[in-house]
């Protein structure tokens, strides 16, 4: 099982899957997972940050972009690059219904017996997926973190969690740590957000900087 230590903070590239070509430079960077959104639009598992505008358009902070000149990039295409390698967290976005079930199918399908990770806010979706696939359930406002917490205290132990990095508190990771065996957090893309993850001591920090995550490498 792959879990974080003091010695051996766990590198995560922070949306480099949502292509094939960021998926391949973030594995041969020799990162320990590289995360991709996955969204569900008309049956079809679209890999991308940009959310829904429509049925025609796409958008993100400000961005809107046509469909018909986005490169949709499939999560198909993701699990054929990755092969046998298990180095994958799928962050669900979004509430659509078969979403989950769909992801769970895909990856029965694609890569059977492979530790995958699954992350979303939308935890009820952790439901759909069985071992080996790693569940991350994900909290980004003080809100949904004392949900988190509460949910940690009834359940048994589990994998990960992944919490925004403004709401932890090195007593918070602590407890956290309690009931998962890794904590991560984000966003982690200057030197002084890793110090302070560092501080606080969580297991795995989640960056788009992908030379900062060299460094956490070489660190070990």
């Amino acid at each position: 099982m792959m879990t974080g230590r003091p010695d051996r903070l766990l590198a995560i590239a922070h949306r480099f899957g949502n292509t094939v070509a960021g998926l391949r430079e973030a594995l041969d960077a020799g990162v320990d997972l590289v995360e991709a959104d996955v969204h569900a639009f008309r049956g079809v598992l679209e890999v991308r940050h940009h959310k829904h505008l429509g049925p025609t358009h796409l958008w993100d902070k400000g961005e809107i972009v046509a469909r018909s000149d986005f490169v949709r990039v499939e999560l198909v295409e993701l699990l054929e690059e990755l092969g046998e390698d298990s180095r994958l967290m799928l962050d669900l976005k979004g509430v659509r219904r078969r979403l989950a079930p769909d992801v769970a199918e895909a990856l029965r399908t694609a890569a059977p017996g492979s530790p995958i990770t699954v992350c979303t806010k939308h935890w009820w979706m952790l439901d759909a997926f069985d071992r080996p696939v790693r569940q991350v359930p994900s909290a980004s406002t003080q809100y949904s973190l004392s949900r988190l917490r509460r949910r940690l205290r009834a359940t048994d132990r589990t994998y990960g969690v992944s919490v925004q990095l403004g709401l932890l508190t090195p007593h918070v990771v602590n407890e956290l740590r309690a009931r998962a065996d890794v904590v991560m957090t984000w966003p982690v893309d200057t030197s002084a957000a890793l110090a302070t993850a560092r501080q606080l001591g969580v297991d795995g920090v989640i960056s788009k900087n992908l030379d900062l995550l060299a460094q956490v490498l070489a660190g070990r």
